[in-house]
């Protein structure tokens, strides 16, 4: 890494076309190189002059975390088909093979995970809003078409195929309107979520007039405008030295100057990317317009398996004014194989991390779960009655009766996501699995119900009623 002074001030990307003319580039083995070329062929591949320059020991290459963060790798693809791409790739070098094979190793990957495309999108006159998700009723997603790329591509990214060419797959908006119209028609939503991709990689023109309309006095009961971003880590000269920084910084003032919460919710992976210098003023920077930072990331193997780590990252934001917020269990999608781990080891990995901080840091929750029917936390692992369990509860749930009430399933060593999990005391079902009652059938068959407000469905035992359980309503 180099120093302060040399840090770059003027963004310079890198892409598989550009990556060759990068100095670093010759400090990889062929192996590595050969993994560049062929798995960013199915995954997206972009990094920067910061990232590299900054943020990435070369020393210790391949195993340093913001490298497996930033660079493909061959073990993100089974042998046979990493073998089937090079091939194809290095010596046939035929693009519609190459094609073809990449949109089958694609959707194998399940690109949309937890009902993105098929239950979240909002629909006006039976017309789908390609812009928005609408999964919990509070709170409303919008992807400006402007911000659907980010300043480097994080490989383990659960929204990867918004940046490979996806088109029927990709959320866009190219301009506001329709989200207007819909969060008029909507008085219970409190908050806007814009995310990508990375709105940030706007200029603050652009960004304005995505922003500036949701400050209108017909939408007064928006509250909280979120904007979802990795600039912090990856490009933090975005709110400091940019040419437009200080109009970045007077935008926000106006949001807050409005009566409503400015977050925003900084994506964070590693302790390293709040150690620099500018990572750190544009911290502080964010914070002095009155917005706030809230800092979230997923727990992914090979990359933040020290609990130290995260330690440190709560710790360090905290003391420069921002809130830690989530841990995240990593997403059935993309090379989740390569990333994930076993839920018992992240619910180790947090308690850990957690027991380490003060107070003031304990805010973060996780570790967490944005599965298909909401965000299920992991509380602990317990024994009642003799059998080992999982703790869980919703955090968020598509059904607001769900959030809070705690529900427990056998213990698994080997689960990695809530499709692995199976309920607690013999039964065959968790409290929000019906199979009749209107149902919405979720990923891979799973039976999802959406029940009315105020109505628990027509299961008459809820797990959590179980004897030597906690009742629903406690917690």
């Amino acid at each position: 890494m180099t120093t302060t002074e040399s840090t770059p001030t003027k963004f310079k990307p890198y892409s598989r076309q550009t990556i060759v003319a990068a100095r670093q580039w010759q400090w990889l083995t062929p192996e590595l190189q050969e993994a560049v070329q062929v798995v960013s062929h199915v995954l997206p591949f972009r990094t920067n002059a910061y990232v590299m320059e900054e943020l990435i020991d070369w020393d210790k290459v391949p195993d340093d975390p913001i490298y497996r963060l930033t660079f493909p790798h061959r073990d993100m693809l089974p042998p046979h088909e990493y073998e089937q791409l090079r091939d194809l790739v290095l010596d046939k070098k035929d693009e519609a093979e190459i094609s073809r094979l990449v949109h089958r190793i694609r959707m194998r990957m399940n690109p949309h995970p937890a009902g993105q495309m098929t239950h979240n999108v909002p629909r006006v006159n039976d017309a789908p809003l390609r812009g928005l998700q609408h999964k919990y009723k509070e709170t409303v997603l919008f992807f400006p078409s402007a911000g659907q790329t980010c300043h480097a591509y994080c490989s383990f990214c659960f929204r990867w195929p918004q940046f490979v060419g996806m088109e029927d797959m990709k959320f866009d908006a190219r301009e506001s309107s329709e989200l207007v119209s819909y969060l008029k028609s909507h008085p219970d939503v409190t908050d806007v979520l814009l995310t990508g991709g990375d709105p940030m990689i706007m200029n603050t023109r652009s960004l304005a007039e995505f922003l500036e309309p949701l400050l209108a006095p017909e939408l007064g009961h928006i509250q909280n405008i979120r904007i979802g971003t990795k600039s912090v880590a990856y490009w933090p000269q975005r709110f400091v030295s940019d040419k437009d920084s200080d109009d970045l910084m007077r935008l926000f003032e106006k949001v807050v100057r409005s009566g409503r919460n400015l977050a925003i919710m900084g994506h964070y992976n590693h302790a390293v990317e709040l150690r620099h210098p500018v990572a750190q003023q544009a911290v502080k920077r964010i914070v002095g317009t009155g917005a706030t930072l809230r800092m979230q990331g997923p727990l992914i193997r090979h990359i933040n398996e020290d609990p130290k780590s995260w330690a440190e990252l709560w710790t360090t934001g905290v003391r420069l004014g921002a809130i830690p917020y989530y841990m995240f269990v990593e997403r059935d999608t993309g090379p989740r194989e390569y990333f994930s781990l076993p839920l018992a080891r992240a619910h180790e990995i947090f308690q850990e991390a957690y027991s380490m901080v003060s107070g003031l840091s304990r805010t973060v929750r996780g570790p967490s779960m944005s599965a298909f029917p909401g965000k299920v936390v992991i509380d602990g692992v317990v024994t009642i009655n003799g059998e080992k369990l999982f703790a869980l509860q919703f955090l968020q749930a598509r059904n607001p009766e769900w959030v809070r009430r705690p529900f427990f399933a056998r213990y698994d060593p080997d689960a990695t996501w809530l499709d692995h999990l199976k309920p607690a005391f013999g039964r065959d079902r968790f409290f929000f699995e019906l199979e009749s009652g209107g149902p919405l059938l979720g990923p891979g068959g799973r039976v999802i119900p959406l029940v009315p407000g105020g109505q628990r469905g027509n299961d008459p035992q809820p797990d959590a009623a179980r004897p030597g359980a906690a009742r629903p309503d406690a917690a």
